[in-house]
Order: C-alpha cells, then structure tokens, then sequence
C-alpha cells in the first residue's frame, strides 16, 4: 500500500515539523527564570514562617520566665510571714513552669537553625538567580542575532521562502517568454515556407498521427475505466500480493485516519479492497483523471465507513494508513507524495 503508508509518512513528519518550528528558545528560557523566581519566592515565605514560629516561642518562654520569678518571689515573701506550706505549693508550681521553659529552649534553637539553614539556601539561589539571569539575557541576544543574520543571509543568497517564491516567479516567467519567442519563430518560419497556406486547419484529413491518437484513446480509456470499476466493486485484479499485506495476519484490525476527517479500526479482511482502491487511485492519479480519483476516494470512504468503527479522539494509537479525503484533489496528493519523498 504505497499510497497510505507515503501519506502516513508525510503526516508524521508534518506533525514533528509543526513542533520543532513552535518551540521558541527565548520563551524557554524566560520560563526558567520565572520558574527559579518561584522558588527563591517560596524559600523566602519559609523563612518568615519559620521566623514567626520562633519569635512565637520566645515571647511563651519570656512570659513563662516571668511567672517564674513572680513564683520565686512569693515563696520568699511566705517564708518571710512564716507560711511554709504556702511557700512549698509556690515552689512547687515555679518547678512546673521551669520545666516548661527548659522544654521550649531546644525548640528555639531549632527554629533559629532552621531559619539559618533557609537563609545561607536563599542566598545561594539569589546568586544563582542572578547569574541566570545574566546568561538568559546573552543567550538571548544571541539567539536574536543568529536569526537576524540567518534572516539576511537567506534573503541575500536567495535561500529565504520569499525570494525563492521570486525566483520560481522570474523562472517561470522567463520560461513563458521563451516559449513565446519559439512559437512566433515557428510561425514565421512556417508562414514564409507556405506551409501555413497549404493546411487545412482544424481538419484531422492531413493529419495521420492525430488519426492514430484517437484510433488508439477509446481503447485506452475504456481500459482504465474498466479497471477503475473493478477496484471500486472490490474485484480482484490478479495481481501477485504485495508483499506489505502479509504484515497483518487474518483476526487482527488496522487503524485508518482519513485525512481532514476522524480515525477508524477496520478488520483485516478488508485489506484486499483497500489494495483494489489503492490501485484504482494510483492510476488515476498517474492518468491525472480527476473524476475516477474522486470516485475511487468516495468508494474507500465509504468502506471504512461501513466496516470499521469510529476511534475517540482520547485513542492515540498509532495510525497504520493515512487514506485521502473525498473531496482531495490530485494536485493535493501528489503534493503530498512529492513533499513526502523530499522529506
């Protein structure tokens, strides 16, 4: 099927064109940088957090101290009027709150080694950041330089899409004048040779070799149309098989896009059809036989309409054929045929 799997190639390599032209380097690396701006952002909101947490903790321990010498106090004033039971049940309650400032010193500390350790990481991605920066910023420059030197050396050279289109322009152009020029030499020359007088012309009487042209196109014509009707109806042709059929053994299925329209699973059993169709649609191609390419597409369409079972776009296997669209022109395959083989 060398038809489907050349416009199967020529969509796969559109595809990867389309992505490599899309990516901009310049947007990647702003992306970066916003990206590691983020994350020095984040680093820094770590640091008040953690810094909160700890300030939080220091102003518990200062109150818890402070009841401690208020407790301390009121022991020595009971011992003073002699209350020893009071001064025991103060003790006893600034022994609680002692212990509670000792179990909140090692978690200060913590914190405040937390917020260090946060701070050396900011600044370190700080000079990073900024470093990055700096090389964003010359990769970028120079990007934009190689482009616009690319830019003008094409369009000097005559590489670039709109001085080629200038050239084929001018090149056709000349050809034209060219022709023109041969064809009023011809004339000339034919007018001063008499040639002109002599021929009756518009009457195939003279002319032998146009006699045989039309003796052998009925012929030739019905051929073609009689193999055409064949492929349609899904009559073999008695061709040997080709040997890309034997890739795909009976039971199994294959995936078809049709181009412009949706994706289908046919089975296998239908590969015979497809390579009548396929056939039918390389002659007329090769005969530029708009209207048996037109039939001959419609047909398969309607096959895979018929056997094969619509796929959701979520599927994203992989495409065995690329079949044309029935409404595809000759000019459209064969431009897809002929940038498939440069690619």
């Amino acid at each position: 099927m060398s038809l489907f799997k050349r416009m199967s190639q020529v969509f796969q390599q559109k595809a990867n064109a389309a992505l490599n032209k899309a990516e901009d380097p310049t947007q990647a690396l702003d992306l970066s940088y916003q990206k590691m701006l983020e994350n020095l952002q984040q680093v820094r909101r770590s640091i008040a957090d953690v810094l909160t947490s700890q300030k939080r903790l220091e102003a518990q321990q200062a109150t818890l101290s402070a009841q401690y010498d208020k407790l301390q106090g009121q022991a020595r004033q009971a011992l003073q009027q002699g209350q020893e039971d009071l001064a025991k049940t103060a003790l006893t309650r600034s022994t609680t709150v002692k212990s509670q400032i000792d179990q909140l010193t090692p978690q200060i500390e913590q914190l405040k080694t937390q917020e260090q350790s946060l701070e050396d990481t900011g600044q370190k991605l700080q000079a990073k950041l900024e470093l990055f920066r700096s090389q964003k910023d010359t990769m970028k420059a120079q990007y934009t330089a190689a482009k616009a030197s690319t830019s003008a050396m094409e369009g000097l050279t005559g590489l670039s899409e709109n001085m080629t289109d200038v050239s084929m322009m001018i090149d056709r152009a000349q050809d034209k004048i060219t022709g023109l020029q041969a064809r009023a030499a011809a004339v000339s020359e034919l007018a001063d040779t008499g040639v002109l007088d002599n021929l009756a012309i518009g009457s195939a009487a003279h002319d032998d070799i146009e006699a045989q042209l039309q003796a052998a196109s009925p012929s030739s014509d019905v051929e073609f149309q009689l193999e055409a009707m064949k492929a349609q109806m899904g009559i073999g042709t008695g061709t040997s098989p080709q040997p890309e059929q034997k890739e795909v053994a009976a039971g199994e299925s294959m995936v078809i896009r049709i181009t412009g329209d949706s994706v289908y699973e046919v089975p296998a059993s239908v590969r015979p059809a497809l390579d009548n169709l396929d056939d039918a649609l390389d002659k007329a191609i090769t005969h530029n036989d708009q209207e048996a390419f037109s039939k001959s597409a419609e047909e398969l369409i309607k096959l895979i309409h018929a056997m094969g079972k619509k796929l959701p776009e979520t599927d994203l296997r992989h495409s065995d054929l690329i079949v044309p669209s029935h409404d595809m022109t000759i000019e459209q395959a064969k431009k897809m045929l002929d940038e498939g083989s440069q690619g």
